[in-house]
């Protein structure tokens, strides 16, 4: 795997891209056949999760993110998880993503917000 900044950056630009043009096909390429997605503090949703490409892949179709993010401070590495916080652009909210990676995918994703 490249250096972790770099996986970020790279994981962060392919999620704008995505959320620019409504098209999650590229974003979600970079994420395994069985991979779990988590996001936790969802505003008016609570905690989601979706466990397998067929799930998380209808979770973009039916509900897109429409808004882009940003690196907010220094990516670490806590056990075999990438940590990534990050600053929505429209509203400044924060919050952090944990990526696992394997083979060069992610094989587990959990959003945290707030």
């Amino acid at each position: 795997m490249t250096d972790i900044g770099e996986f970020a950056a790279q994981h962060v630009n392919a999620f704008n891209s995505a959320s620019e043009t409504a098209d999650y096909d590229s974003f979600l390429a970079g994420f395994a056949d069985d991979a779990v997605m988590r996001f936790e503090n969802v505003p008016g949703a609570g905690s989601l999760e979706f466990a397998g490409r067929s799930a998380y892949t209808a979770a973009y179709d039916q509900n897109p993110p429409d808004d882009q993010i940003d690196i907010a401070g220094a990516v670490t590495e806590e056990g075999p998880a990438i940590v990534i916080p990050f600053i929505w652009r429209r509203d400044g909210a924060r919050g952090q993503m944990r990526l696992t990676v394997s083979g060069g995918v992610i094989t587990e994703m959990t959003v945290a917000f707030g």
